[in-house]
């Protein structure tokens, strides 16, 4: 039963694949290995890092914890995703403009989950940014810079 096939279909960044998968192929890996979007990082493996962080339907979700077979009929928004005919994303501009990115490796992760929060709340408290970037760690920015990023976005009415 495990080396069967499954047939799953989805949409990651507006485009739609059917792609035959083994029952335990973890989500980052159908991201990062078989569909070749590498923006998503592998971090610790067991989601308490958030680097591997993507959108499932507009949710957070730590895709190292999840199999690519739960993703059947739901779509995707990976960091390659929030770039639009050349144009980086509000919260990617943000990041840059107010150096929210050192090494990088959690720049994705973390972005996502903002966006995911300014999605559903256009302007978050402090007190909101910080619960929803709670499960992204970064060893760099100190967060400040983060948050500021984040505020940046939401007081200008961007997403």
């Amino acid at each position: 039963m495990d080396g069967q096939l499954k047939e799953i279909e989805i949409r990651v960044n507006g485009i739609d694949y059917k792609i035959q998968v083994k029952p335990h192929l973890l989500l980052i890996e159908l991201i990062r290995e078989t569909l070749g979007l590498t923006g998503t990082k592998h971090g610790c493996g067991a989601g308490e890092c958030g680097a591997c962080t993507v959108l499932v339907d507009g949710v957070a979700v730590n895709s190292c914890l999840v199999l690519a077979v739960w993703a059947d009929g739901k779509s995707i928004e990976t960091i390659e995703g929030l770039e639009k005919e050349g144009e980086l994303h509000p919260l990617q501009k943000a990041f840059i403009e107010e150096g929210a990115i050192q090494c990088g490796f959690c720049t994705p992760g973390v972005i996502l989950s903002s966006k995911a929060l300014l999605d559903r709340n256009k302007r978050p408290s402090v007190s909101e940014i910080e619960d929803a970037i709670a499960g992204n760690l970064c060893r760099c920015t100190g967060y400040a810079k983060i948050k500021k990023a984040i505020l940046t976005v939401s007081e200008g009415g961007n997403k």
